[in-house]
């Protein structure tokens, strides 16, 4: 018999759902724009992460008052927030509020956006994305694309689509070219499409932490007189360690000359080809054969919102197209070519797939692109009056100047030591988590620990970078105080 309890129905009443809603509206909107009121980073409760992870299965269900206050107590409390305008580590995230609410209308009208016939609107609106993707970073008429969920997916589509077009699959001595600061993802994503390790050479990066062609041109040599088939290079647009963008019109040149793929990292610095005084570091980045795109980092959105452009649509589903008997009937109504190319789950990995174009979509005609064109732009600027208040500063040498919103620096004694400053640097992260105002991750560069800075949310202000900067300088003139009584102390 049927139940006429509406929870047995997983559902609400209206006047509940109502209510939920606006309780979840009036916490996000308190929230969206005063990020700098809280503290960047929160230390870590063992206590709380064990009460959550003990708590039974929960048989029956509880009033969503109490669950909603759970999760403002218990996970909100024990988060550290990439939006904040001074997180300033990793590759940070600022979202849009625009955004977040089109993941909100995707979720509840649980969009499915990989069959045509079963998703029109939504596929028109990806491939709408896609060609404005491709535009933007001036692709041919012929490239297309899909949204993923990160760089890391993202990635393992484009050499997933390199192995079958420019392989047919057969991966025997193939090799793959990258540079040493290429994001892991790289080596990773050829892990899992079965590469063994020595399949990939990661060449040392010059000076400047870019792919040297010159280097890279004589691997390529080298292992075609050893019998093997070099097939791919992995460039990169905007290296996470430094901002780096490798030399693409002379790898593009190479890859033509030699017959291999390019495929260009751009997760991060792709967005910069917005930029009106920026973009021509990125020339090159067109001639990608697959180019990743993380609208999530440097255009703003809420996190899952990557792209994979490919310069020939139809090598996607070259690539993914499977078929199986149950789909038949829904693919009766999508045998035209705009159609085929519109049925996502033929495109890449997933069947499955979430409506992730949708938040880009919206933001992009709620805001305009000029204005994150300006908000970009902004990045560039705030890395540089990063650096210059840094060299004004007196006790910070810097490693990498500001380059895609991203400067890398070194704490400097007084003394020139140079094993005191290593210590300085690297404890300084741990400092200023525990401090709280400002946030900034560390790396290695050339064998030393160097802090990064990046400054792409558009939020930030020259005030907070002013103030970091600030307690930078005392957090690390503490730890040398620190490091250095303990010295005396040991004798």
């Amino acid at each position: 018999m049927r139940s006429s309890n509406p929870r047995d129905q997983l559902k609400l009443d209206a006047d509940e759902m109502r209510e939920m809603g606006y309780r979840i509206i009036d916490m996000l909107v308190d929230y969206t724009g005063a990020q700098s009121q809280f503290p960047v980073t929160r230390a870590l409760d063992h206590a709380t992460f064990e009460e959550i992870l003990t708590e039974p299965l929960p048989e029956a269900g509880a009033d969503w008052r109490d669950v909603l206050e759970q999760f403002e107590r218990q996970v909100l409390t024990t988060i550290d927030h990439l939006d904040h305008p001074r997180f300033f580590a990793y590759i940070p995230s600022s979202s849009n509020f625009v955004g977040a609410m089109a993941d909100t209308l995707a979720s509840v009208y649980n969009i499915f956006n990989a069959l045509y016939p079963l998703g029109t609107g939504a596929a028109v609106v990806e491939r709408a994305c896609i060609g404005w993707l491709r535009k933007l970073c001036g692709m041919p008429k012929e490239a297309g694309g899909i949204f993923v969920s990160g760089g890391s997916v993202a990635n393992l589509t484009g050499l997933a689509v390199a192995r079958q077009i420019q392989l047919n699959g057969d991966m025997r001595h193939a090799v793959a070219y990258c540079s040493d600061q290429a994001h892991f993802v790289i080596a990773r994503g050829l892990r899992i499409l079965g590469f063994a390790p020595e399949q990939l050479r990661e060449i040392p990066a010059d000076a400047d932490f870019r792919l040297p062609v010159a280097e890279l041109e004589r691997a390529i040599a080298e292992d075609r007189a050893a019998g093997k088939r070099p097939f791919c290079v992995a460039a990169t647009a905007g290296t996470t360690n430094t901002g780096a963008v490798d030399p693409l019109n002379d790898l593009a040149d190479l890859c033509e000359r030699e017959g291999l793929w390019l495929h260009v990292d751009g997760a991060y610095g792709a967005s910069a080809c917005l930029s009106q005084y920026r973009g021509q570091v990125l020339s090159g980045m067109e001639r990608a054969h697959t180019l990743t795109w993380d609208a999530h980092k440097w255009m703003f959105q809420p996190v899952e919102c990557s792209a994979v452009l490919v310069r020939d649509r139809h090598w996607l589903s070259e690539t993914f197209k499977d078929t199986a008997h149950f789909l038949s009937d829904a693919e009766l109504h999508s045998k035209d070519e705009v159609g085929e190319e519109m049925n996502f789950m033929y495109q890449g990995i997933q069947l499955t797939r979430y409506f992730r174009a949708l938040k880009f979509w919206m933001s992009l005609k709620v805001f305009g692109l000029a204005a994150v064109r300006a908000a970009i732009e902004r990045g560039f600027e705030l890395a540089e009056l990063a650096e210059s208040l840094l060299r004004d500063a007196g006790h910070w040498t810097i490693v990498t100047p500001a380059q895609m919103a991203i400067v890398t620096f070194r704490y400097q004694p007084a003394n020139g030591d140079e094993m005191l400053a290593e210590r300085v640097t690297d404890e300084l992260q741990g400092a200023m988590a525990a401090n709280g105002f400002a946030f900034a991750s560390t790396t290695k560069l050339h064998g030393k620990t160097v802090l990064r800075l990046v400054t792409n949310n558009p939020r930030t202000t020259a005030s907070d970078l002013r103030q970091t900067v600030q307690i930078m300088g005392r957090l690390a003139a503490d730890l040398e105080r620190q490091l250095n009584d303990r010295r005396a102390a040991a004798g």
